[in-house]
């Protein structure tokens, strides 16, 4: 039998309070209690839903549009229109049927149903992603595999199909298939495929904004990706996109992989649509030639320090106007490093793109209250919105760092394989504290002034208690979590229980970082499953203390909703 998407609570509290019940003298009346209940069930519900709302401000983003042409208007509200296709696949990619969860809440005609509706909107389905997924409509448990793997299909069944037919392994492994059931079949249908009417269509877009856009390297992108949407070769279009030069910076496609939680090998669509600013991308050049030094400088043996990679490395510095997909869920990309298939990274390298006007607003509305309210008060000034996108920025150039293609047991492998379902984890917390250390690395070198150090591990490790509020079971709150917990262990911090503020401890986290890159390369080096998840179990865990202080925080919003600007 079919669940009912219908809250038995929420149904109860319907038929009590609404004004169509139907009368009759042959059935018993709702006692005067048993309304009075409904009804404070109904309170109680939108209290906690408001609540739910209230963790996320919208904020109107600023975005400098001064040096659009009308020509580019017209193409970036194309590629506006390609974003809004990928929501309706990044939908489906997260739950089958996703969209008929959004119209039974909407048919419900709850006393709730516009807040219910909002939440729906933010996490895109019925799951608070703030809390482990925990179901806020209905009754079905956000599956581990999304919906591109059988709900009902476990871990096993799937290795175990492999080791049975050996010649699916590189369709049932690919980022860009989904596996189905045919019969008592495991099958893996290619996304043109899957999603073949959204494909059509963001193909066509992508296809009419190249016939309109003056700019040659984006012309070649958007024709290559079309081709790409319905072909399943994703490689060529890759390779295009890191030539990107002109003034619209756009990224679309199936890139991350952070809502396959069984395996963490399916990509999910999204569309970042930006505009470039020049001036301030070309401040950031100098930091490129750097990228192979911090490679060298990496605490790791020789033998696990990856040099494959391409030396290619642009910058971009954009304002964010529209986007789509799995870039738009509640907590807000503030930066992204891609692309991330490891051959053309060891090709090309990869591009760090910077979202000026996220950044900006997360650090007034998120970073500044967080860091008055627990950083003691002697290192408050300390503080620098500076290190907080210097940190993101780091933490981007450091996912192009470290370990990528491995030998494991003889044979050419990646991390991201290797480790599975644990690699989101693991890398978001590599990136973060890698940002740090190479942070430190170019003050050494005096290309970041050394008399800023403390600005910036106080900045840091503020940072660590904005990203844990995502939770432990979202990939950056993880890493931000294991970070604390490690540096807790190495006494890099102290807490004061009677003012429940944090002091730095400068020399020991200098030290802990160094420990901490080192302990993670390694595990991402060796490509150790195992150690990666026991890593995890013991430092991937809210402590007691960030809980309560996350209580106290209760009024500062989590993180951003953003209403950009129209083109």
């Amino acid at each position: 039998m079919k669940k009912s998407l219908l809250s038995l609570a929420l149904l109860t509290a319907l038929s009590a309070c609404s004004g169509d019940v139907e009368m009759s003298h042959n059935k018993p009346q709702a006692s005067q209690e048993t309304k009075t209940l409904a009804v404070t069930e109904v309170v109680a519900a939108t209290d906690h839903y408001q609540a739910m709302l209230d963790k996320f401000i919208t904020v109107d983003m600023q975005a400098d549009l001064s040096s659009l042409s009308d020509i580019d208007k017209r193409v970036l509200r194309k590629l506006i229109s390609v974003a809004d296709v990928l929501d309706k696949v990044y939908l489906e990619q997260t739950y089958e049927n996703n969209a008929e969860i959004r119209k039974q809440i909407q048919d419900s005609n709850l006393a709730n149903t516009a807040q219910l509706l909002s939440l729906y909107d933010l996490h895109y389905g019925p799951w608070d992603t703030l809390e482990g997924d925990k179901i806020f409509f209905g009754d079905i448990p956000r599956p581990k595999g999304a919906g591109v793997y059988p709900t009902d299909m476990t871990k096993a069944e799937f290795n175990q199909w492999i080791q049975d037919h050996p010649q699916d392994e590189v369709a049932f492994k690919s980022g860009y298939t989904v596996i189905k059931r045919q019969g008592d079949k495991l099958v893996a249908i290619p996304y043109s495929q899957a999603y073949a009417t959204q494909m059509q269509q963001a193909a066509t877009l992508m296809r009419e904004a190249a016939a309109l856009t003056q700019d040659a390297s984006l012309k070649t992108f958007l024709t290559k990706r079309a081709d790409a949407f319905l072909n399943d070769e994703y490689r060529d279009s890759e390779m295009a996109w890191m030539d990107l030069d002109g003034t619209l910076e756009v990224a679309i496609g199936p890139y991350e992989t952070y809502t396959d939680k069984l395996f963490g090998y399916k990509t999910f669509f999204e569309a970042f649509i930006t505009v470039r600013n020049p001036e301030d991308s070309a401040k950031l050049d100098v930091y490129k030639q750097y990228l192979k030094g911090m490679e060298l400088n990496l605490p790791i043996p020789d033998e696990h320090k990856n040099f494959q990679r391409g030396s290619e490395s642009p910058i971009s510095v954009v304002d964010q106007v529209a986007g789509g997909g799995d870039n738009k869920p509640a907590v807000q990309t503030t930066a992204f490093n891609l692309p991330n298939d490891e051959y053309v990274r060891e090709v090309k390298g990869s591009k760090k793109v910077m979202l000026k006007n996220v950044l900006n607003a997360k650090y007034k509305a998120v970073m500044q209250p967080i860091s008055a309210l627990i950083i003691a008060k002697p290192q408050q000034s300390l503080l620098m919105e500076r290190y907080f996108f210097n940190e993101t920025l780091f933490h981007e150039l450091s996912h192009g760092l470290g370990p990528g293609t491995i030998i494991k047991d003889g044979k050419t492998t990646t991390v991201s394989e290797q480790l599975q379902e644990t690699y989101s984890k693991i890398e978001e917390g590599k990136a973060d504290v890698m940002g740090a250390y190479n942070m430190l690395f170019l003050m050494d070198k005096d290309v970041l002034p050394k008399s800023e150090k403390n600005n910036m591990l106080v900045t840091y490790f503020a940072g660590l208690f904005r990203s844990m509020r995502f939770g432990v079971h979202e990939a950056h709150g993880a890493g931000a979590a294991f970070q604390y917990n490690y540096f807790k262990e190495k006494q890099a911090f102290s807490f004061d229980s009677s003012t429940q503020r944090y002091t730095v401890n400068f020399d020991k986290m200098t030290q802990a970082i160094t420990d901490l890159v080192r302990d993670i390369c390694m595990i991402q080096a060796l490509g150790d499953y195992q150690q990666s998840k026991d890593f995890l179990a013991k430092y991937a865990v809210m402590a007691d203390e960030v809980a309560a202080l996350n209580q106290k925080m209760a009024q500062i919003p989590t993180d951003i909703r953003p209403n950009y600007p129209k083109i």
